[in-house]
Order: C-alpha cells, then sequence, then structure tokens
C-alpha cells in the first residue's frame, strides 16, 4: 500500500480536495487502483445537520453517509464510488474511541490522544484503504496546519513514518502564495510559515503546491524550494483554472506524476489523460449553450448545489454545450408576473432540493409556470414535492393541498411523512438515505432517458408523495413514471417521479442523480433536461428569425 497525504496552509478553501482529487486522476491515468480519504477535524460524526451556507453541499454516499463535500469530487475525478468510511471526523474517532472504553476493550488503560485516538485514525486509513482494495490512497487532511483541531490527525500521519517504508509513503503540503498587485510580486513568507509550522510537528513536506491566482514563476518556486528543505522541480504552482476539470492536466504538465512515481518506488507509465483533454475543450469552446433558471434560496451559496452544478457540466459535455446558469432567488418569485420576469428568458427551469418553507411558494409557482408555459422542468427531491403540491392545487383542484412539513394543518396533505419517520428521534441520519432502487415503468420518458427498468439513484430525504392522493393525481394527468419496489403495504410502493405526457420535458425525481453524475458519464435525467433545453432555445431561436 502507497500513502500520500495532503495537507494545506495559511488559510483554509485553498482547494486541497481539488489537489486531491486530480492527484488520484493523475494515478488513475496511469492505472492504479486510487482511493481517496478527507479527514474533517470537527466534531460533528457527519455533515448531515451542517447548514449549507456555512459547509457547503451534503454529499451522500451510496451506502447512505452524509459527508463533506470534497468526496463528490473525490467520485467524479476518480469515477469510483465511494463509502461512508472514507469521511473521518473527529467526532467519529472520539466516539469510537468512547465506545471501546465504556465496553473495557482498553484493559482498564488511561485512554489517551496518543496512542488511543492517533491509533484509531491510523486504523480507519488502513482499514479503508484495505477493504477497497486499492494500491494507492490519497488522504486530505482538512483545515489547516497549526489548527488545534488538526493535531490529532496530523500527529497520526506522521507516526506513518515509523510504521511504514520510505518509498511507501508521501506528504504534499497546499500553501497560499498571494500577489500583490500594489508591488507586482508572489510573497512566500505565509508558505515559509506554513512549513515551519509543519515540521514542528514533525512532517517535512515532500512536495509543496503554491496556490495563487496567477501562474508562480520559477524564480518563486526556487526561493519557496531554499526556504522550506524542498527541491525547486518538487515545488508546484496551482493557478486559478476557469474549471476544475484542467487541473489534472496542469500539475501532470508541471510533472507531479513522475514526482510521485520516484519517492513512492512507482515504474515510470505515461499517463492517459486524453478525456480530461477532451472534456476541457468542449467546455472552453462549446458547440452550443443553454441558460437554466436554477430556482432555490442558497442561491448566494452555490456550494450548497455543488453536485448539480458539476452535472450541468457532464451534460454540458456530453452535448457539446455550455450551460449558463441563471440563479433565481424563490423567495423573489410571488406571483407569475414575478415568475415571467425572472424566468422569461431561460431554456428551462430546475428547482433543486432544500429543507424548511422558506421560498416554497416561490418555487411552487416556478413549477406551474414552466408547466403551463411549456418550459422544461426538472425537479429534484424537493422539486418533485412542490411540483405534486402544484399539480394538486391548480389541475386537481385541491384547494391548500401541500406538504405538512411546511402546513401541518393542511387539508389535503399530498406530501407527508411516511409512519416510520414519525418515530425517528433526532436529525443526523434518519432520513431515505444512499442508494435505494428505482422501478421505471416502460413506455415514460424516463425509461427513454435510462434505457432499462431498474436503476439505483441516490437519496437524502424524509417527505414523500403521499400514497392516499396518487389515484387521484393519475387520473388528473399526472404520470407516475417510477416507483421504489418491495416496499410492504405500499401497493405499488412509493412514488420516485413524475411527468406530464402532454409536455416537451417536465420530470420530477425524489432522488439526487446529481451525487453519481460523472464527467465521463452524465446523469441520464440531466443529459435529458440539457437536450430539452437545447431544443426550447433552437425552437425560440427560430422563432424569433421567422
Amino acid at each position: 500500500m502507497k500513502y500520500i497525504f495532503v495537507t494545506g496552509g495559511v488559510v483554509s478553501s485553498l482547494g486541497k480536495g481539488i489537489l486531491t482529487s486530480s492527484l488520484g486522476a493523475i494515478l488513475r491515468g496511469r492505472g492504479y487502483r486510487v482511493t481517496a480519504i478527507k479527514i474533517d477535524p470537527y466534531v460533528n460524526v457527519d455533515a448531515g445537520t451542517m447548514r449549507p451556507y456555512e459547509h457547503g453541499e451534503v454529499f451522500v454516499t451510496g451506502d447512505g453517509a452524509e459527508t463533506d463535500l470534497d468526496i463528490g469530487h473525490y467520485e467524479r475525478f476518480l469515477d469510483v464510488d465511494l463509502s461512508r468510511a472514507n469521511n473521518i471526523t473527529t467526532g467519529q474517532v472520539y466516539l469510537s474511541v468512547i465506545q471501546k472504553e465504556r465496553r473495557g476493550e482498553y484493559l482498564s488503560q488511561t485512554v489517551q490522544v496518543i496512542p488511543h485516538i492517533t491509533d484509531e485514525i491510523k486504523d480507519r486509513i488502513r482499514r479503508t484503504a484495505a477493504e477497497q482494495n486499492a494500491e494507492i490512497v490519497v488522504v486530505e487532511v482538512g483545515g489547516t496546519v497549526g489548527d488545534i483541531e488538526s493535531l490529532p490527525f496530523l500527529e497520526a500521519i506522521r507516526q506513518f513514518q515509523f510504521d511504514e517504508e520510505d518509498q511507501d509513503l508521501m506528504y504534499i503540503h497546499l500553501t497560499l502564495v498571494p500577489y500583490l498587485p500594489s508591488s507586482e510580486e508572489f510573497k512566500t513568507k505565509p508558505t515559509q510559515h506554513s512549513v515551519s509550522t509543519l515540521r514542528g510537528v514533525g512532517i517535512q513536506p515532500d512536495v509543496l503546491v503554491l496556490r495563487s491566482d496567477k501562474r508562480v514563476p520559477d524564480e518563486v518556486r526556487k526561493k519557496v524550494a531554499l526556504f522550506t528543505n524542498v527541491h525547486a522541480e518538487e515545488v508546484f504552482s496551482s493557478p486559478t483554472v476557469d474549471y476544475l476539470y484542467e487541473m489534472p492536466l496542469v500539475l501532470e504538465e508541471q510533472g507531479l506524476g513522475r514526482v510521485v512515481e520516484k519517492k513512492l518506488g512507482l515504474t515510470p507509465i505515461p499517463p492517459n489523460l486524453s478525456f480530461w483533454q477532451q472534456a476541457v475543450r468542449k467546455l472552453k469552446r462549446p458547440a452550443h449553450e443553454v441558460t437554466v433558471g436554477f430556482v432555490g434560496k442558497y442561491v448566494k451559496m452555490p456550494d450548497a448545489y455543488l453536485s448539480i452544478l458539476e452535472a450541468f457540466r457532464h451534460a454540458g459535455i456530453a452535448h457539446d454545450t455550455r450551460v449558463h446558469v441563471k440563479w433565481v432567488n424563490a423567495e423573489e418569485i410571488t406571483d407569475l408576473d414575478k415568475a415571467t420576469e425572472f424566468l422569461g428568458d431561460v431554456d428551462g427551469v430546475l428547482v433543486g432540493p432544500g429543507f424548511g418553507i422558506r421560498g416554497i411558494e416561490g418555487k411552487i409557482l416556478a413549477a406551474r409556470y414552466a408547466r403551463e408555459r411549456r418550459l422544461p422542468y426538472f425537479g429534484i427531491c424537493l422539486g418533485l414535492q412542490v411540483a405534486v403540491i402544484e399539480y394538486a392545487r391548480n389541475v386537481l383542484g385541491l384547494e391548500g393541498a401541500h406538504s405538512t412539513e411546511f402546513d401541518p394543518y393542511t387539508p389535503h396533505p399530498v406530501i407527508d411523512l411516511m409512519p416510520e419517520q414519525l418515530e425517528a428521534q433526532g436529525l443526523g441520519g434518519t432520513m431515505r438515505l444512499g442508494n435505494w432502487p428505482m422501478r421505471i415503468y416502460p413506455g415514460t420518458l424516463l425509461y427513454r432517458l435510462y434505457g432499462r427498468e431498474l436503476v439505483q439513484e441516490r437519496h437524502r430525504h424524509r417527505y414523500e408523495v403521499n400514497p392516499a392522493y396518487v389515484e387521484q393525481l393519475v387520473q388528473a394527468g399526472l404520470v407516475v413514471s417510477a416507483v421504489t419496489p418491495g416496499l410492504q403495504g405500499r401497493g405499488e410502493g412509493l412514488v420516485e417521479a413524475i411527468e406530464l405526457a402532454d409536455h416537451p420535458f417536465f420530470i420530477g425525481l425524489q432522488a439526487h442523480p446529481e451525487l453519481a453524475s460523472r464527467p465521463m458519464r452524465a446523469s441520464p435525467p440531466f443529459s435529458g433536461f440539457i437536450a430539452a433545453a437545447l431544443e426550447r432555445r433552437r425552437q425560440t431561436l427560430f422563432h424569433s428569425v421567422e
């Protein structure tokens, strides 16, 4: 087993996740089996209860773990399905150690950070790598070197030096090199201090990656090398790029892959990065373009919808199309005139997931606008639920129809909790999470998109379409195109997807297909949605010329 540890210095949010993902892609391009692990120093057990404005989206793995968004980057760049074991938090580690102590597994020892906490961290890293049959594991240590909460994790990865052979282990440190326009120079002092702090805990980095808006010149790289005890050819620049998928190419072009091969004693192999080259070409110079109206309530924090934005890019790569996103605050859509104002110039509408009542009526109006104007509509999770509420109110005629999440006293709870959810205690991990089967009915648009009857998609929700109203909705013209099979006492099963037969593209999914979308394999409903938006744009241009 080969281990690569990625740490960060100076400030947080430098892009350690993208560096880790890009390194994984570079190694995958050489044919190695690679996995990636994210260490999060926060005390939360997982990311499930965190505010999107504070932490970005919650990424859900196939086995139902609510994780840091970097796990999504790993999956997309490595093209692998990861699990709950790939996200290690302080909360998980301490909870496990305390439970072991209560069971008497430490034989009455005094339980301490060293060795018990650090041993738990090392065991989790090794166990995950072994279970996933990886040849190389890339471990990203979240936070910033010098943070108190990161110290046990830094100590744990330091101890790997005494457990592994030199050629089986390397450390990569990402730091900020700010550029000052006033003096037209790159400042290396923060990097020097960061490396000094890292060396102070016993870790000498093998490779430095310098994060800056502009490409760091060779003379600056040499200066950094001189002050940090790293060879100049082991110092790399990580400039700001237009698209994240450029980073494997940028780093490989500088020779990062060759340095890793040398340090880890790997046989030199020319990497196959042709897909990334083609993808970047399509992203930068696409043949077509469309504009999608994204109706949500976290529009000031796009990271809250990161996987959806990436799924748009994947569909754009598949159709050689640039997907422009027009952010629409759901709270500002107060009537159909406002819906026309915000959505009248887009080629499709997506209503995304979310929790809480804020902006709900605006999302319902967006669904109505798309239905009545025959504008391509894609609803994800809550986006399906608001489409059902809108249809129940304005087509079926059920006045006051709503979800009991937002109106517990609605006369028509077309969206409701299932009985088992009424018994759930707390918040974390109590939803329908991870992969669930979805049986798609032949003859539907959804079946044409997936091309098969049974698929697995990831979920993250509590509320469902109320089975008591499904027959009425279907009789009124709503098409149930997929259900969850095999649920006892639920007839055909819970509603997984709805659509409209007489509409160019109107689909709602209870699942989150964006979570399994990949650059090299776009999610079928996202691909279909962008294809419908392209057709809408062609028709709009044709009629305007006519």
